[in-house]
């Protein structure tokens, strides 16, 4: 029997789920990683003296999932709120628009309210109330948001309130983003029979009254303690180990868990790149976009899609800043020129205020790919996949994920081997592999 119960390819944060969970249950454990660091995408770098998430930021507070692992970790009295300032909305045209405090996804929770209509107008917001008359009927499970809100709503809705924000959250236009990964919105849906209501329940359910939390000090902060529990729990750590093919998997010891897009298939998916910026700028102390901007797909005024002013959305930052200022610009596509200076010009625009250029006291640059989901016939029988391309966008989805692989994993190495065959080493393909993946 091989002295390695699981090998765990990829140290982002899945990974580190996964084999921190496994080892806990006293099971031995290897992790392998292709760089010299863990944590993947959720990193930090340091922009003007200030130690900043060069990742995400935030993470959702549906289910708790995120939440319980950060107090598992002993973060738990440094998980905060953002402000309440509210974001706001670059449309198309025209100027920037509180966003409607009270939406999901920017679907509204009360398509009347005043912050809906200056938004989609008032011709839209009564075809959006049309919702409330509309029967639901269920039957197609395939349907992605776009069309589900325009046929409830109208394209009013869609265009100009979901596309923003659906657009700043997951790069994609509600077109393109299956109804399935908005977490219990079907199923609301169907239980009060119109999309009004079952934003209103969503939003009724969400901790604290908001959608998303964080961590006083930085997201990355989970990194530095996941990664101390694997000390603390014996994982065998590997660095700069490159698994480059499928193929090689085999040759890994016990239960192989992929945690690493580039191996079963080639990476597919879209570069995001974020611009962060501290800048000297008094005008900002005023916070006149609250906690930053979504920008409607198709504005050609700006070349970002959405940007935080992170020092109005954290008080930790805002008291680590000493009255600087921290804005972070995301883009699909990185512009020509001068990118430092494009992200000045960007953020002048979207926040509404002269940003000179010796406001900028420091840039920095980081880019990621956010990997396109894993088809089934990319998985490899007899390993287990965890990770954001199965597990879903966000912390919270991928967490979610890996928490439920390893608890399958526990439950059947609990089971023991079947038919004499060694089911830790993972010696033979399986049924069970294929279904926690």
């Amino acid at each position: 029997m091989s002295t390695t119960e699981f090998t765990v390819v990829g140290g982002g944060i899945a990974g580190l789920v996964v084999a921190r969970r496994l080892s806990m249950a006293g099971r031995t454990v290897r992790l392998i990683e292709a760089s010299d660091h863990l944590g993947g995408t959720v990193a930090s770098h340091l922009v003007g003296g200030l130690n900043l998430d060069a990742g995400a930021e935030s993470f959702a507070t549906r289910g708790n999932t995120v939440a319980d692992l950060a107090r598992e970790l002993g973060l738990g009295d440094d998980i905060v709120s953002p402000g309440d300032e509210g974001a706001w909305l670059q449309p198309v045209e025209g100027p920037a628009l509180p966003l409607p405090a009270t939406g999901i996804l920017g679907i509204p929770a009360t398509p009347l309210d005043k912050d809906t209509i200056a938004v989609i107008g008032l011709g839209g917001a009564f075809r959006a109330q049309l919702d409330s008359l509309i029967p639901w009927f269920g039957k197609r499970t395939d349907v992605s948001l776009g069309a589900l809100v325009r046929r409830r709503m109208g394209k009013a809705v869609v265009e100009k309130l979901v596309a923003p924000v659906v657009h700043g959250v997951y790069s994609l236009h509600p077109n393109d983003l299956p109804l399935e990964r908005v977490a219990t919105l079907k199923e609301r849906l169907a239980l009060h029979g119109s999309l009004a209501a079952a934003v209103r329940s969503m939003r009724h359910a969400m901790p604290a009254g908001t959608a998303v939390q964080g961590i006083r000090g930085g997201i990355n902060r989970l990194v530095t303690e996941l990664a101390a529990d694997l000390t603390t729990y014996g994982v065998i750590v590997e660095f700069e180990r490159r698994i480059e093919s499928a193929e090689a998997l085999a040759d890994l010891d016990g239960t192989v868990i992929v945690a690493a897009p580039g191996i079963l298939a080639p990476v597919r998916g879209r570069t995001v790149t974020l611009a962060t910026l501290v800048l000297d700028a008094p005008e900002l102390d005023a916070e006149p976009r609250g906690s930053g901007v979504l920008v409607a797909p198709g504005c050609t005024k700006v070349s970002a899609r959405a940007l935080t002013h992170a020092t109005a959305k954290w008080q930790w930052l805002k008291e680590q800043a000493e009255g600087r200022h921290v804005v972070r610009l995301s883009y699909n596509e990185v512009p020509a020129g001068d990118f430092a200076e494009v992200a000045r010009r960007d953020a002048e625009v979207l926040l509404g205020v002269s940003l000179p250029v010796e406001a900028v006291v420091d840039f920095a640059r980081r880019e990621w790919t956010r990997p396109a989901p894993l088809a089934p016939a990319e998985r490899t029988d007899g390993v287990v996949v965890v990770g954001e391309t199965v597990g879903g966008t966000g912390l919270a989805g991928i967490v979610t994920h890996a928490n439920a692989a390893a608890d399958r994993l526990l439950a059947l190495a609990a089971e023991g081997p079947a038919d004499g065959e060694d089911a830790a080493t993972g010696d033979e393909p399986n049924e069970a592999a294929k279904e926690v993946s």
